[in-house]
């Protein structure tokens, strides 16, 4: 007889797992060990992200002296702070309150001497907390653009590259602004390898990409970009790395998917499951990178290679979709429903997916489970898995089974996280 309800001690393991890798993230025991040191002027506090109000609301528990400033974030993702203003916006796709978001920290840094400091609190979403079209751009050309990006399946890297080049804050340009002031950029990362200056579009750390890899990247992933935003791009090119505003500014990764992964398998360790962590820096369409989990985990069910049962296998890193249906799901969602009909009858496994700042897409979920009775359950109930999959469906295919992962907003955001437990 067909099981309703995926196994609760699987569950429970793979959550444990989940919460070890978002303690490792945390932003206050992150902040603590790379506080910079008073300066002798002003401290102006700025940020962005869907765990930057958290990361605010703890850089004020650590500084001993005075500050002040503004952060953004999504709707919902606010903390209470008693001298940083928070300030609630939309993602993924910009909105005016983010056109206000992004004043507002220009304004935090006007007029400020080299006796002064900004902090930026930057991690993951803010590239969309920030719109801030260029002169002869609108704010619907954002949007239109970040639509276009999202549904376009390339890669994290490819689509900050194209957004900092048609951006008045993105690409260092927020840096630029306090100049003369030292800048210090606390980086929670959620891109693959790292790089700070892809988080958030990097507004306070500037890249060398220039506008003929940008619409390079656009050609070889076939985004179509509008004839305005293409214009723009060949005309205006983004700060240098090398330029003299940025001189003795200081960046730092503070948390990464990397340090997350590796609590996450000391946590399985500690539990006596030996874990193996595939990598930190997985990317590629969310169906094709499960088959590839799920080839692997085959493999260990069915041969005990290459690696020995129990065990744990856990990878970040961040996928991408392209859309082709009209369903309701995220990247991790979707990379689950193409893994339970890889692994479908699968003995001995089940898995979580998700992403490490709460919420997969525009749903309320993290993430799902699923094992190797997913698919099954969903015929039972008339559903048609792949049918969920073709349609970008993922959302729908787990709450109609009940297995959603909703822990809710986390506070910090160091990109997908996977886990795949072998009985």
């Amino acid at each position: 007889m067909l099981a309703d309800m995926m196994n609760k001690s699987d569950t429970e393991l793979l959550t444990q797992l989940f919460e070890a890798a978002i303690v490792a993230a945390d932003p206050k025991a992150a902040l603590a060990a790379h506080l910079p040191r008073r300066a002798a002027g002003k401290t102006v506090v700025v940020g962005a992200g869907k765990g930057a109000a958290q990361m605010a609301a703890a850089f004020e528990q650590l500084w001993d002296g005075p500050l002040e400033g503004a952060v953004v974030t999504r709707y919902g993702f606010g903390a209470p702070c008693r001298h940083i203003k928070v300030i609630e916006a939309s993602h993924p796709v910009p909105d005016e309150a983010g056109l206000a978001a992004t004043q507002a920290m220009f304004n935090a840094v006007s007029g400020l001497t080299e006796d002064d400091l900004v902090v930026a609190l930057i991690c993951g979403g803010g590239s969309a907390l920030l719109p801030a079209p260029p002169v002869g751009l609108t704010l619907a050309g954002e949007q239109a653009l970040n639509q276009t990006l999202l549904a376009s399946g390339a890669p994290i890297s490819v689509m900050n590259a194209i957004r900092k080049h048609v951006s008045g804050i993105k690409g260092g340009r927020l840096a630029a602004a306090a100049y003369p002031a030292k800048v210090v950029s606390l980086v929670v990362s959620d891109v693959p390898g790292d790089d700070p200056a892809q988080v958030a579009s990097g507004p306070t750390v500037p890249d060398a990409t220039s506008q003929t890899d940008a619409l390079a990247l656009a050609e070889a992933w076939g985004i179509n970009l509008p004839d305005p935003i293409f214009a723009h791009i060949r005309a205006h090119s983004a700060p240098s790395p090398d330029a003299p505003t940025f001189a003795g500014n200081e960046v730092h990764v503070i948390a990464s998917a990397r340090l997350s992964l590796e609590a996450a398998a000391a946590r399985a360790d500690a539990l006596g499951i030996p874990a193996t962590i595939l990598s930190d820096a997985i990317e590629g369409e969310a169906r094709d990178i499960a088959r590839m989990h799920g080839a692997i985990t085959r493999e260990v069910v069915v041969r005990n290679r290459p690696f020995a049962a129990p065990c744990v296998l856990l990878s970040g890193g961040e996928t991408t979709v392209t859309l082709r249906g009209k369903g309701r799901g995220g990247r991790n969602t979707e990379f689950l429903l193409s893994l339970a009909l890889t692994c479908d009858g699968l003995d001995r496994f089940a898995a979580l997916a998700a992403d490490t700042d709460g919420i997969d897409g525009s749903e309320a979920n993290a993430g799902a489970f699923v094992d190797g009775q997913t698919a099954a359950r969903l015929r039972a109930l008339g559903r048609d898995p792949m049918a969920h999959l073709s349609n970008n469906d993922a959302w729908g295919a787990f709450e109609a089974l009940g297995d959603l992962f909703s822990p809710g907003p986390t506070g910090t955001n160091v990109n997908d996280f996977r886990a795949i437990l072998i009985r």
